[in-house]
């Protein structure tokens, strides 16, 4: 596996441990692992979540544009599938839901040792691998096919004014947004004993 990803030119093991574990830092500072943030974004009495989001989404954006633009990075815009957006989106509501969790936080919490992550990362796998193998089966539902849809691509002499609009977009909502922080019910109960 470590032989597969140095080939692809990602960067070494080392940057992508490092920047791995960074990651996995943030979340655990900001406690998105735990299930009353998500129980609270999901009730729109937490803004933690989507904050972060569109902090990350717009830094990114911006970052990654600038790194394209300059030939530092490379990237492959996957084709637009209705079908397999709607069908994605119900499965992975549908997981956020049941377990309380992004996919990014189960590692982050099953290296905390909760089951509860660890089950949803035993499901998501093989999920992926029901996903692989099916897949030239199931190809026909996952269409209609609208190619590779780009939004600069609609600008073509303005992509990194629309990359930046988009991203300082972003980061201003995040900045307005409410903070708000969502209390259990149950925690005031328990208090109150």
């Amino acid at each position: 596996m470590f032989d597969i990803i140095a080939k692809e030119e990602h960067g070494s093991i080392l940057t992508i441990l490092v920047i791995g574990f960074f990651f996995g830092a943030i979340i655990l500072y900001s406690r998105l692992d735990k299930f009353e943030k998500m129980a609270g974004f999901l009730l729109f009495e937490d803004t933690l979540a989507i904050r972060m989001a569109m902090t990350t989404v717009g830094l990114s954006s911006i970052g990654f544009y600038f790194l394209v633009a300059n030939g530092y990075a490379s990237f492959d815009v996957k084709p637009t599938l209705l079908g397999g957006l709607i069908i994605g989106a119900v499965l992975f509501g549908t997981g956020l839901v049941i377990l309380g969790k992004c996919p990014a936080a189960f590692f982050v919490s099953v290296s905390e040792g909760r089951i509860d992550a660890l089950v949803g990362v035993i499901g998501g796998m093989v999920g992926g691998a029901v996903f692989t193998y099916f897949y030239p089966y199931i190809q026909k539902i996952m269409e209609p096919n609208f190619g590779k849809i780009r939004l600069p691509d609609f600008f073509t002499e303005y992509g990194m004014v629309i990359t930046v609009v988009f991203g300082v977009l972003l980061l201003v909502g995040a900045y307005l947004l409410p903070s708000l922080e969502y209390k259990d019910p149950a925690d005031f109960k328990n208090s109150k004993d």
